[in-house]
């Protein structure tokens, strides 16, 4: 995995998944955005090898970013995962829709999510 979009609004949380990559493999290139609408506009420049992605945040939410994301691009990243606080199973379901979104975790980030996403990408360099 090369590069990796985190998508979050709190602060905290783009700090917890920046210092969780970046102990996971240092060499992983990440790009923060705030909001759902100003992720798109980094996709415009750049896809990566994985998207982790928020569901409540102002301007765009994670959903509402998932539909645009669907209309307005092509190619899409290898994994999406939904990284959340949101308990509920149909938020789930609703996120899983998306042939794209390969996973769905519950904050915070974690180096078996990571693991679990380079698995996704066919990458064992991490183990399982």
């Amino acid at each position: 995995m090369h590069s990796i979009l985190t998508v979050d609004d709190d602060e905290n949380d783009l700090f917890i998944c920046t210092y969780t990559i970046r102990r996971f493999d240092p060499a992983i290139k990440v790009v923060k955005a705030m909001n759902g609408l100003e992720a798109l506009g980094v996709l415009k420049d750049m896809t990566p090898d994985a998207i982790i992605l928020d569901i409540n945040m102002p301007v765009m939410n994670g959903f509402e970013f998932l539909e645009h994301y669907t209309k307005e691009f092509e190619t899409h990243a290898p994994v999406v995962a939904m990284l959340t606080s949101s308990h509920h199973a149909a938020d789930r379901e609703r996120a899983l829709k998306y042939d794209f979104v390969k996973s769905y975790f519950e904050k915070p980030l974690t180096p078996e999510n990571l693991r679990v996403m380079t698995a996704l990408l066919g990458e064992e360099k991490y183990g399982a």
